[in-house]
């Protein structure tokens, strides 16, 4: 069980790099020797130290024969910011390595046990996997698919509405759960929303309400209707703004949002003359995109749900119920109850007088 316990502790270390580490997982470490913890670290942020890098400068004694606890394989190749956790690991003469979960880069993916063993260090493998897994889920999915994990979040009332009939929709949820909304923003490389959001809403997409990051902001925009004088636009120097668009777009409004400095992104087109979704999500990830936050409207959500693109769902269910209004999610083209989408629910709890529902999506 004492296994059990330190990666419990490499875990919570793990945590601390939430939103900074992008697109890098968040990953922790324990030295013990002798039954006593020597030292602890996690990745800080990209482009920093990893986390067995960062634990064995601090340790107060040699660690020559102590066990390192760390959530994911350790690294044992060179990229351009940091050196193979290996060669550290061997250098320091560490006994014993208890390992979370095998990475699922293919420069790593059990890569690094191997030179480990080689060199005489024992290892064990998969202690609380399923955590360590689900810790860096947008990493895993990123690496093993190419594209990235897709959150879709958004509040309604009891009976499926997001607004009324005239678009009102301010404020559906509670204070509580747009300082959540804000938590995701900040978590997730990239927010995403569709140009009918920012005509109705006008946006600003960024983070405010809570420590962190603001992320890319990204705009699903196919015949470029977005106002010069819109908020993403306005403020495209807080936080790197992409507009999707297709072959339909305004030239002359694509020459003159690029001269304030936001990006237009031309995409082929869905069989509707939209932006396809699969092909944007594919061009995110080579961008090192691992994680979107979809913010709306209905028909992106149902776009989503319908080609079957995204993860995991955030829900808050107001005690409110409105009748006739917009609903949530459109049209999936189901017409038998085996063709439901069938959710895994991850959460359910009170936020204020909010029902928030946390679930993934099994599109299975």
């Amino acid at each position: 069980m004492l296994d059990e316990e330190y990666m419990k502790l490499a875990l919570k270390l793990a945590r601390r790099g939430i939103g900074k580490v992008n697109p890098n997982p968040m990953v922790g470490a324990v030295i013990v020797k002798n039954n006593r913890i020597v030292s602890q670290g996690y990745h800080h942020y990209f482009g920093g130290a990893h986390a067995e890098i960062d634990a064995l400068p601090k340790a107060k004694e040699s660690v020559e024969g102590a066990t390192l606890y760390v959530t994911l394989e350790p690294c044992c190749h060179y990229d351009k910011k940091t050196p193979p956790c290996t060669e550290a690991i061997i250098r320091q003469k560490i006994g014993r390595v208890v390992i979370g979960t095998i990475d699922p880069n293919p420069q790593v993916s059990g890569k690094g046990i191997q030179i480990l063993n080689q060199h005489g260090i024992e290892t064990r493998v998969g202690v609380l996997e399923v955590e360590c897994r689900a810790l860096n889920e947008a990493y895993f999915k990123y690496m093993t698919t190419g594209l990235p994990l897709v959150t879709l979040k958004f509040a309604q009332t009891l009976d499926g509405r997001i607004a009324t009939i005239t678009g009102s929709s301010q404020w559906l949820s509670t204070e509580r759960f747009r300082r959540l909304a804000h938590k995701l923003r900040a978590t997730h490389d990239a927010v995403m929303v569709g140009i009918d959001t920012v005509l109705a809403d006008d946006p600003e997409l960024t983070v405010r309400l809570v420590p962190g990051r603001n992320p890319v902001r990204i705009i699903l925009d196919s015949r470029l209707r977005i106002p010069l004088t819109a908020k993403v636009v306005r403020t495209s120097e807080v936080a790197p703004t992409i507009i999707a668009t297709t072959a339909r777009r305004d030239e002359t409004k694509m020459s003159q949002l690029s001269t304030l400095g936001v990006e237009v992104l031309v995409t082929p087109e869905d069989e509707a003359g939209e932006v396809d979704l699969r092909q944007l999500l594919q061009t995110l990830a080579r961008r090192q995109i691992a994680s979107v936050l979809v913010e709306g409207g209905a028909g992106v959500i149902t776009s989503f749900l319908r080609y079957k693109l995204a993860d995991r769902i955030v829900v808050a269910v107001a005690p409110k119920i409105m009748g006739k209004g917009i609903e949530a999610v459109g049209e999936l083209n189901v017409r038998d109850v085996s063709q439901t989408l069938k959710l895994c629910f991850n959460r359910i709890y009170r936020l204020g007088e909010d029902l928030v529902v946390e679930a993934k999506i099994n599109v299975r």
